[in-house]
C-alpha cells in the first residue's frame, strides 16, 4: 500500500557538502550530491507536496542542549590538522578541516528545521539526509560525528512540548549518542538495529543496555551478526520495533536511515540489498502513520558505497517519504550513470534501482536457534516485560 501524505518537506543546501572531513575520508560528501541528483532525476523535487527548505545553523542555544560549551569552544579554535584527544578531534576518524564548526552546525540546523515542520504540522514529514550523526557526545566528537544532530532535534522537540519521541536507528552502527543523551530520560524511547557490538565500533548497543532509572525499558537495542541480510534483518526489525514502539505511543517518530548495513559497504559487515533497506524505510513510514499521525522526521547517517548504495538507498527513501515509491526494476536515468562516469569513479554506476533482492522474511517464532533468532530473543526478553510484553508471544 502507498501511503500519501498532504505535505513533505526536504531541507537541503549545497552548503551540507562542506562537512568534508578529509578528501580521502570515507564520510564524504559526494555521497550526498550523487543522491540528490538521481533523486532530481527521476523528478521527485517536482511532486507539488513536497517543499524544498534551505536550512541555516544551528546557534549555540541549540547546540547546549546536548553539547557543553566547552565542547563548542574546542571545536571552534580548534586549527586545521590538530589533534585533541579530550574532545576527540583529529585523525583518523575526526580530522579538524576548515569551516567545520559552521559545517557540522548548518547540518544540526537542519535537522531541527525538520523537526520544527513536522511538529508544528506544517509539514507531515521531513528529510534531512545530511543529518544522523549520532555517534557525537556531549563533550566530543565521535565516528566521523561532530555534533549530534538527531539528539540535538529530539531535545529541540523535548523543549518545545513533546512528551514522547521515538527514535529509530538502523544504521550499521549502533545510535550510541543519542541513547546517552536520553538513556535516563522516560520521554525517549531509542531503538537501534546494528551489528553486533562485539564486531564492529563503538562497541556499545548490547541488548541489556535498556536505560536508567524511570526510563529503564525506553533504550532498545537488536544486536545482528555480520552477514544478517535481508530476511533476517527484516525478521529482527517486525520482532522488536512495532511492538515497543506500540507500547510507548510516540507523538512523532525520528528515524535515522543509514544505510551501510548494505552488503557492499567497506567498513561492516551486515548484508542487506538496497532491496531489505527499502523496505525498512517503507515499514517506519507506516508506522509513522499508524501511531504518530504521520509526524516523521526522517535523517540520514552512515553509508561509504559512495556510488553503488547510497544514491539509490536514499533515493527510495526520498521516494518513500514523498509517497512516489519507485519500483526496483527501475532503470536508472542514463543522465545520472553519465554524471558517475564523468566524475571518474572505478566503481561502476548502477544501471537499475534493485540489486535484485526480494525483501521476504519469514516472521519470528519463539525458540529457534539461528543467530539472528538468538539475537532477537535476547532483546525481547530485555525490553518486553518492561513493556507489559510478553517476550516468547510472537503476538506481541
Amino acid at each position: 500500500m502507498t501511503l500519501v501524505s498532504d505535505s513533505v518537506a526536504m531541507v537541503w543546501s549545497e552548503d551540507f557538502l562542506s562537512y568534508q572531513l578529509a578528501e580521502d575520508h570515507p564520510l564524504h560528501p559526494v555521497r550526498l550530491a550523487l543522491t540528490v541528483e538521481l533523486a532530481e532525476t527521476f523528478g521527485l523535487f517536482d511532486d507539488p507536496r513536497l517543499t524544498m527548505v534551505t536550512p541555516v545553523p544551528a546557534g549555540d542555544d541549540l547546540l547546549r542542549l546536548v553539547h557543553t560549551a566547552g565542547y563548542l569552544d574546542a571545536v571552534r579554535a580548534a586549527p586545521v590538522g590538530a589533534t585533541d584527544p579530550r574532545h576527540g578531534l583529529g585523525p583518523p576518524d575526526n580530522p579538524v578541516f576548515a569551516g567545520m564548526h559552521e559545517a557540522a552546525a548548518l547540518i544540526v540546523g537542519g535537522s531541527v528545521r525538520a523537526a520544527e515542520l513536522v511538529w508544528s504540522g506544517r509539514a507531515q514529514h521531513a528529510v534531512n539526509i545530511a543529518g544522523g550523526l549520532h555517534h557525537a557526545m556531549p563533550d566530543r566528537a565521535a565516528g566521523f560525528c561532530v555534533y549530534n544532530d538527531p539528539a540535538v532535534a529530539i531535545a529541540w522537540l523535548l523543549a518545545h512540548g513533546a512528551e514522547r519521541v521515538a527514535y529509530v536507528d538502523v544504521d550499521v552502527h549502533h545510535g550510541d549518542g543519542v541513547q546517552h543523551a536520553f538513556y535516563a530520560d522516560p520521554r525517549v524511547l531509542t531503538v537501534s538495529l546494528h551489528q553486533d557490538p562485539l564486531t564492529l565500533f563503538p562497541g556499545t548497543g548490547l541488548p541489556q543496555e535498556t536505560g536508567s532509572g524511570a526510563a529503564e525499558g525506553t533504550a532498545v537495542n537488536v544486536a545482528l551478526p555480520p552477514g544478517t541480510g535481508d530476511a533476517g534483518w527484516l525478521r529482527a526489525f517486525h520482532a522488536v520495533v512495532p511492538s515497543v514502539l506500540r507500547a510507548f505511543h510516540p507523538q512523532v517518530l525520528v528515524t535515522q536511515c543509514g544505510c551501510d548495513s548494505h552488503r557492499d559497504d567497506p567498513i561492516a559487515d551486515l548484508a542487506l540489498t538496497v532491496d531489505g533497506q527499502r523496505a525498512g524505510y517503507a515499514a517506519l513510514h507506516r508506522l509513522a502513520h499508524e501511531l504518530c499521525e504521520g509526524r516523521w522526521v526522517v535523517l540520514g547517517g552512515g553509508g561509504y558505497g559512495l556510488v553503488r548504495c547510497v544514491p539509490r538507498a536514499w533515493t527510495h527513501l526520498i521516494a518513500e517519504v514523498s509517497g512516489t515509491p519507485i519500483e526496483p526494476a527501475t532503470a536508472i536515468p542514463a543522465a545520472w550513470v553519465d554524471r558517475v562516469r564523468a566524475r571518474g569513479y572505478p566503481v561502476p554506476a548502477p544501471t537499475r534501482m534493485t540489486d535484485g533482492g526480494t525483501a521476504e522474511y519469514q516472521p519470528w517464532q519463539p525458540g529457534e536457534s539461528s543467530a539472528v533468532d538468538t539475537a532477537i530473543a535476547a532483546t525481547r526478553r530485555a525490553i518486553f516485560p518492561l513493556h507489559g510484553l510478553d517476550p516468547d508471544d510472537p503476538r506481541d
